[in-house]
């Protein structure tokens, strides 16, 4: 929920600004047991590991020579709660890789993640699948998902039921607010 993501940018994530309000009232909920995950962009293009070199120079006008530093941050409604909120940095979609974050949500004793975000067949989907292998508890909040892409959005919250309905759960977010203590 970046500012890169809910602005006019080449990654603008047209109905991002709909279910902010739902992602807004989970992270209020409880700000100190909230992460927050924020893509880095490469410094310039042609960097990166592998493909991710070869996407930077796809994107380069989204690297970050290029790119506003202030569209990186969260947006206005989220980034006031940090802290007490987290912010995870991470170069690739997973929020798994070379952040430390498993650690720190064992060290919590947390074994269940309620996510929400962009995108929902991007950096959600590398979290979801990343915490599943990890063997969290996954709620998906169903209205505070967003996408670029309907298409993958609906393909993917049907899998989410039909293949991983044993460790993915997907409610709204009045549901789980209603059963969150």
């Amino acid at each position: 929920m970046q500012r890169m993501f809910a602005e006019t940018t080449d990654w603008q994530t047209p109905w991002m600004n709909r279910v902010l309000p739902q992602v807004c009232r989970l992270a209020a909920a409880h700000p100190e047991r909230t992460v927050f995950t924020r893509f880095i962009p490469a410094a310039r293009p042609g960097e990166g590991r592998g493909t991710w070199a070869t996407y930077s120079r796809r994107w380069a006008g989204m690297t970050r020579e290029r790119l506003d530093p202030g569209l990186i941050d969260l947006v206005p409604d989220l980034a006031r709660l940090a802290p007490p909120a987290e912010i995870v940095d991470k170069t690739v979609y997973s929020p798994w890789l070379e952040t430390g974050l498993d650690a720190r949500l064992k060290a919590r004793g947390v074994d269940t993640l309620i996510v929400t975000g962009a995108e929902t067949d991007v950096c959600v989907l590398a979290a979801v699948l990343g915490g599943v292998d990890l063997g969290y508890r996954i709620v998906l909040a169903t209205d505070a998902l967003c996408s670029s892409c309907d298409e993958a959005h609906d393909a993917l919250l049907l899998m989410y039921r039909m293949r991983y309905g044993h460790q993915v759960e997907t409610m709204t977010t009045a549901e789980i607010l209603d059963r969150w203590h």
